[in-house]
Order: C-alpha cells, then structure tokens, then sequence
C-alpha cells in the first residue's frame, strides 16, 4: 500500500510545477454567505477563520486598488433556474432568493465600487460574465478565497484555469465542514490547476505592487 509519503512523491514527479502569481490580480471571496456561518443550518461549516482570513487579505487588495470580487448562490423561488445542481444538493434551498441564508454574514460588506456575482452553479464562472469581466479589466491572476474548499472553491479554481487566469489559492482563506475534503481538494488544486500558497504570501505578494 503506498503511504503519504510515497503519494506526494509521486505527485512532485508529475505536477511539482509552480505558477507563480501574475502582474495584475482580482481577489474573489467565493459565497461567504450567512448559512455557512449559522449553526441552525445545514450548511454550517464552522468556517469563521476563513473569512477572517479573507478580510485581511480584502484589506491589503483595497490599500493597493485591487478589484475586489464576491459571489453569491441566488435562487429563483422553487429553485426554476437551479437545474441538475439545485435538484441534487437539498441545501441549496437555503439559497432561495429571500432567505437570509444567503445574506453575508456580520462583518463582511461589500464596498463601494466592488462586484457582486450571483451565480446558481459550483463555479463563478458557469453562467456568467465573470471570465470576460476579468478579460476587460486586463487580469491574469485570480486569488481565490472562500467556500467550500471541495466544492466552489474547486469548481471556480478550475474554471479560472480553464479561461486561462492564473489561481492562486490562499490556503488559510478557503474552508469546508471537514479536514479530509479540505485537505483533499487543497492537495489536487495545488497539483494540477493553480498555486495554494500562505495568506502571508499572498499579502507580501499584493503589498509588494504599486497601487493601481
């Protein structure tokens, strides 16, 4: 039986390739919504240090002009745009639009001039305008922040590859409901589709740019 050990040497043969962060950045906070954060619901992930992490990460991207960028999961009533996804996943009727699940939890406001992306699937990406958003304002690297690690964090991890934006995962800023899929999908993230690094590398990173 191959140990950890073996598995991540394994791995650095064949993906040990870093990205590297890009020239001009966006930070994304991925459905930090009030159900994740609310112990009465089925969503709860007891997740507070991640958006912590995320706002201070927020603060540096604000300090330097970086486009600050939030999603959330809005549904119409009855889930009619929500499809396969919404038939599937039975939490996501937290997020029917009206419920304050959805809302954003105390302490995290959206500032002026910054982006709300409403989304009904995993991704940020899927059916929406977000890659060619990203394409105008002249971006080439996505720092991903957010919830969940397994599940949007991921999907929009992938999709940012796929459209050709660098990610770049800050590590202590994305959560889930347990370590095992955390850890897992961090892990694959990092060995195949972007860069999972610090949130102290990604501050040293934003505060070593000049302000746009």
């Amino acid at each position: 039986m191959n140990t950890d050990a073996d598995l991540i040497e394994n791995y650095k043969r064949a993906y040990g390739n870093r990205i590297g962060f890009g020239r001009k950045p966006a930070l994304i906070l991925i459905d930090f919504v009030e159900g994740y954060f609310d112990d009465s619901c089925e969503l709860y992930a007891d997740v507070d240090d991640a958006l912590a992490s995320a706002l201070r990460i927020r603060e540096v991207a604000r300090a330097k002009g970086v486009p600050v960028i939030y999603t959330n999961v809005v549904y119409q009533e009855g889930g009619l745009n929500g499809g396969r996804f919404f038939q599937k996943a039975l939490p996501l009727r937290n997020f029917i639009e009206g419920n304050p699940m959805g809302d954003w939890p105390s302490g995290l406001e959206v500032g002026p001039g910054e982006l709300v992306v409403s989304k009904q699937y995993p991704s940020a990406f899927f059916g929406t305008s977000l890659a060619s958003t990203l394409t105008s304002w002249g971006i080439d690297t996505l720092i991903h922040t957010g919830l969940t690690t397994s599940g949007c964090v991921r999907a929009t991890c992938i999709d940012s590859c796929s459209h050709g934006f660098i990610p770049i995962i800050a590590r202590e800023a994305v959560g889930d409901r347990h370590a095992a899929p955390h850890e897992a999908n961090l892990f694959d993230m990092d060995a195949k589709y972007g860069d999972v690094v610090t949130e102290a590398d990604v501050i040293d990173y934003l505060n070593g740019m000049e302000k746009e």
